[in-house]
């Protein structure tokens, strides 16, 4: 799997669940819409106020499961960062085209956008007698 691949997976399955360390190194996960940019970031927004951007801004780490219901998954770990200027402008562009029902959101001082840049990726099929795991090259 490459990143083009990568991209139209998470743009086929729209959300999934994004992993953040608490306070203490405790886990935390949300489930979330997320839209990804030809780059192969993933991005979703979030109230600024949220545990998962507290926390992102603590320790950028995450790991993030899309998928799942038909048989297939993608496994991410990377960093998350709250993008700014054009690269925020880039973001915020997939987001809406990702979800236009949100588009409106974005205007809001109390929501931010969150980009996470993969630094390792699987994707997972296992509607089959045996499972297919597969790394995603993601400088492809």
């Amino acid at each position: 799997m490459d990143t083009a691949e990568l991209v139209a997976y998470v743009r086929s399955q729209a959300d999934g669940v994004v992993a953040t360390t608490g306070p203490g190194g405790a886990p935390q996960a949300a489930y979330l819409s997320l839209a990804a940019t030809d780059r192969g970031e993933l991005v979703l927004d979030a109230r600024a106020s949220s545990r998962k951007v507290v926390n992102l801004r603590a320790d950028a780490r995450v790991a993030v499961v899309v998928g799942g219901p038909d048989g297939t998954t993608l496994q991410c770990e990377g960093l998350a960062d709250l993008p700014e200027g054009d690269d925020r402008e880039r973001c915020a562009a997939a987001y809406v085209a990702a979800f236009p029902q949100f588009a409106a959101s974005l205007a809001d001082d109390g929501i931010v956008l969150v980009r996470i840049t993969p630094s390792w990726a699987r994707h997972g099929d296992f509607r089959g007698d045996v499972p297919v795991l597969r790394d995603v090259d993601l400088l492809a």
